[in-house]
Protein backbone atom coordinates (compact mmCIF):
# COMPACT_ATOMS: atom_id res chain seq x y z
CA UNK A 1 0.00 0.00 0.00
CA UNK A 2 1.51 3.20 -0.70
CA UNK A 3 2.14 6.21 1.31
CA UNK A 4 -0.26 9.16 0.00
CA UNK A 5 0.14 12.57 0.33
CA UNK A 6 -2.52 13.16 2.80
CA UNK A 7 -0.32 10.74 5.14
CA UNK A 8 3.04 12.73 4.47
CA UNK A 9 1.32 16.01 5.04
CA UNK A 10 0.12 14.86 8.77
CA UNK A 11 3.52 12.86 9.26
CA UNK A 12 5.39 16.12 8.84
CA UNK A 13 2.82 18.18 10.74
CA UNK A 14 4.16 16.53 13.64
CA UNK A 15 7.58 16.35 12.95
CA UNK A 16 7.25 20.26 12.53
CA UNK A 17 5.71 19.92 16.19
CA UNK A 18 8.90 19.04 17.42
CA UNK A 19 10.19 22.59 16.55
CA UNK A 20 9.78 23.27 20.18
CA UNK A 21 13.29 21.42 20.45
CA UNK A 22 14.95 24.15 18.75
CA UNK A 23 13.60 26.39 21.46
CA UNK A 24 14.73 24.03 23.69
CA UNK A 25 18.26 24.19 22.42
CA UNK A 26 18.19 28.09 22.49
CA UNK A 27 16.91 28.84 25.93
CA UNK A 28 17.77 25.81 28.28
CA UNK A 29 20.69 24.56 30.18
CA UNK A 30 22.52 21.70 28.03
CA UNK A 31 22.47 19.38 31.16
CA UNK A 32 18.39 19.40 31.26
CA UNK A 33 18.95 19.33 27.91
CA UNK A 34 20.43 15.93 27.02
CA UNK A 35 18.43 14.64 30.39
CA UNK A 36 15.25 15.22 28.65
CA UNK A 37 16.11 14.17 25.16
CA UNK A 38 18.19 10.83 26.57
CA UNK A 39 14.93 10.09 28.70
CA UNK A 40 12.25 10.70 26.07
CA UNK A 41 14.63 8.87 23.58
CA UNK A 42 14.24 5.57 25.98
CA UNK A 43 10.81 6.23 26.22
CA UNK A 44 10.21 6.33 22.87
CA UNK A 45 12.46 2.99 21.90
CA UNK A 46 10.59 1.02 24.37
CA UNK A 47 6.80 2.16 23.49
CA UNK A 48 7.94 1.57 19.67
CA UNK A 49 9.06 -1.84 20.47
CA UNK A 50 6.01 -2.29 22.78
CA UNK A 51 3.64 -1.74 19.99
CA UNK A 52 5.80 -3.71 17.90
CA UNK A 53 5.08 -6.57 20.65
CA UNK A 54 1.56 -5.95 20.59
CA UNK A 55 1.49 -4.85 23.80
CA UNK A 56 -2.08 -3.57 24.85
CA UNK A 57 -1.15 -0.09 26.18
CA UNK A 58 1.30 0.25 23.54
CA UNK A 59 -0.99 -0.54 21.44
CA UNK A 60 -3.31 1.80 22.13
CA UNK A 61 -1.74 4.90 22.49
CA UNK A 62 1.03 4.67 19.77
CA UNK A 63 -1.35 2.88 16.94
CA UNK A 64 -4.33 5.91 17.89
CA UNK A 65 -1.95 8.51 17.54
CA UNK A 66 0.61 7.47 15.00
CA UNK A 67 -0.80 4.42 13.28
CA UNK A 68 -2.11 6.67 9.92
CA UNK A 69 1.32 7.67 10.03
CA UNK A 70 3.77 4.92 9.68
CA UNK A 71 5.25 3.94 6.37
CA UNK A 72 5.07 0.42 4.53
CA UNK A 73 8.45 -0.48 6.12
CA UNK A 74 7.45 0.25 9.52
CA UNK A 75 4.69 -1.82 9.53
CA UNK A 76 6.18 -5.38 7.71
CA UNK A 77 5.97 -7.79 10.98
CA UNK A 78 9.84 -6.64 11.58
CA UNK A 79 10.58 -4.10 14.37
CA UNK A 80 11.82 -0.72 13.04
CA UNK A 81 12.14 2.29 14.56
CA UNK A 82 10.24 5.28 13.28
CA UNK A 83 11.47 8.47 12.72
CA UNK A 84 10.58 9.94 15.88
CA UNK A 85 13.83 8.17 17.67
CA UNK A 86 15.79 9.09 15.03
CA UNK A 87 15.04 13.10 16.11
CA UNK A 88 15.51 12.70 19.71
CA UNK A 89 18.63 10.71 18.89
CA UNK A 90 19.69 13.65 16.50
CA UNK A 91 18.77 16.25 19.13
CA UNK A 92 20.85 14.50 21.76
CA UNK A 93 23.18 14.52 19.77
CA UNK A 94 23.70 17.55 18.28
CA UNK A 95 23.36 18.89 22.10
CA UNK A 96 25.99 17.25 23.33
CA UNK A 97 28.68 17.82 20.54
CA UNK A 98 27.90 21.11 19.59
CA UNK A 99 27.44 25.11 20.70
CA UNK A 100 23.94 25.46 20.71
CA UNK A 101 24.35 28.33 18.23
CA UNK A 102 25.16 24.96 15.89
CA UNK A 103 22.96 22.94 17.40
CA UNK A 104 19.88 25.12 16.84
CA UNK A 105 20.59 25.91 13.61
CA UNK A 106 21.27 22.08 12.20
CA UNK A 107 18.04 21.16 14.04
CA UNK A 108 15.91 23.80 12.22
CA UNK A 109 17.41 22.54 9.07
CA UNK A 110 16.46 19.17 9.98
CA UNK A 111 12.87 20.01 10.72
CA UNK A 112 12.37 22.56 7.69
CA UNK A 113 14.44 21.14 5.02
CA UNK A 114 13.27 17.49 5.18
CA UNK A 115 9.03 18.68 5.31
CA UNK A 116 10.52 21.13 2.70
CA UNK A 117 11.77 17.82 0.56
CA UNK A 118 9.24 15.70 0.71
CA UNK A 119 5.82 18.05 0.57
CA UNK A 120 7.69 19.54 -2.41
CA UNK A 121 9.39 16.28 -3.70
CA UNK A 122 6.32 14.66 -3.39
CA UNK A 123 3.67 17.08 -5.09
CA UNK A 124 6.20 18.56 -8.04
CA UNK A 125 8.96 15.77 -8.14
CA UNK A 126 9.37 15.23 -12.03
CA UNK A 127 13.21 14.88 -12.64
CA UNK A 128 13.53 11.50 -10.46
CA UNK A 129 16.87 10.70 -8.53
CA UNK A 130 18.20 7.83 -6.81
CA UNK A 131 16.49 5.54 -8.81
CA UNK A 132 13.36 7.45 -8.46
CA UNK A 133 13.32 7.20 -4.19
CA UNK A 134 13.71 11.25 -4.60
CA UNK A 135 13.10 13.95 -6.96
CA UNK A 136 15.76 16.84 -8.02
CA UNK A 137 12.59 19.59 -7.31
CA UNK A 138 12.61 17.73 -3.84
CA UNK A 139 16.46 18.34 -3.14
CA UNK A 140 15.95 21.42 -4.34
CA UNK A 141 13.33 22.42 -1.98
CA UNK A 142 15.21 21.01 0.60
CA UNK A 143 18.62 23.01 -0.05
CA UNK A 144 17.15 26.26 -0.57
CA UNK A 145 15.00 26.05 2.64
CA UNK A 146 17.94 24.73 4.58
CA UNK A 147 20.18 28.11 3.08
CA UNK A 148 16.67 30.22 4.37
CA UNK A 149 17.18 28.73 7.63
CA UNK A 150 20.68 29.32 7.60
CA UNK A 151 20.30 33.07 6.64
CA UNK A 152 17.78 33.36 9.58
CA UNK A 153 20.43 32.36 12.46
CA UNK A 154 22.99 34.04 10.98
CA UNK A 155 21.07 37.17 11.95
CA UNK A 156 20.52 35.68 15.17
CA UNK A 157 23.83 34.69 15.94
CA UNK A 158 25.60 37.04 14.17
CA UNK A 159 28.12 34.45 12.14
CA UNK A 160 31.12 35.52 10.22
CA UNK A 161 31.51 34.47 6.81
CA UNK A 162 33.66 31.88 7.75
CA UNK A 163 30.84 29.94 9.46
CA UNK A 164 27.93 31.02 6.76
CA UNK A 165 30.67 29.95 4.30
CA UNK A 166 30.79 26.14 6.09
CA UNK A 167 27.20 26.03 6.82
CA UNK A 168 26.77 26.14 3.09
CA UNK A 169 28.87 23.28 2.77
CA UNK A 170 27.14 21.49 5.68
CA UNK A 171 23.48 21.78 3.83
CA UNK A 172 25.16 20.43 0.70
CA UNK A 173 26.70 17.56 2.45
CA UNK A 174 23.46 17.42 4.16
CA UNK A 175 21.64 17.55 0.82
CA UNK A 176 23.28 14.49 -0.47
CA UNK A 177 22.75 12.31 2.95
CA UNK A 178 18.92 13.06 2.50
CA UNK A 179 18.99 12.30 -1.30
CA UNK A 180 20.91 8.57 -0.14
CA UNK A 181 19.71 8.09 2.89
CA UNK A 182 19.07 4.57 1.94
CA UNK A 183 22.98 3.95 0.54
CA UNK A 184 24.00 5.61 3.67
CA UNK A 185 21.75 3.32 5.49
CA UNK A 186 21.60 6.55 8.05
CA UNK A 187 18.25 7.98 9.13
CA UNK A 188 18.56 11.38 7.08
CA UNK A 189 16.57 12.63 10.61
CA UNK A 190 20.02 12.00 11.89
CA UNK A 191 22.70 12.73 9.27
CA UNK A 192 21.22 15.75 7.84
CA UNK A 193 21.91 17.74 11.10
CA UNK A 194 24.94 16.13 12.14
CA UNK A 195 26.05 17.59 9.06
CA UNK A 196 25.48 21.09 9.52
CA UNK A 197 26.12 20.99 13.03
CA UNK A 198 29.83 19.95 12.93
CA UNK A 199 30.29 22.21 9.48
CA UNK A 200 29.10 25.09 11.70
CA UNK A 201 31.03 23.90 14.64
CA UNK A 202 34.08 23.40 12.90
CA UNK A 203 33.96 27.86 12.46
CA UNK A 204 32.57 28.63 15.65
Amino acid sequence: MSFSYQQELLRKSVHLSSLWMVLAVCFLPRTFLLFLFGVLLILNICIEYGYYKNQPFCQTVYGKLFGKMLREKETDGKFHLSGSPYVLGAAFAVTLLFPKEAAATALTVMFLGDTAAALFGRKYGKHKINDGKKSVEGSLAFFSVSLAVLYFFSIVYDFPALVWMAGIGGIFLATLAEVYEDKLRIDDNLSVPLCVGFALSAML
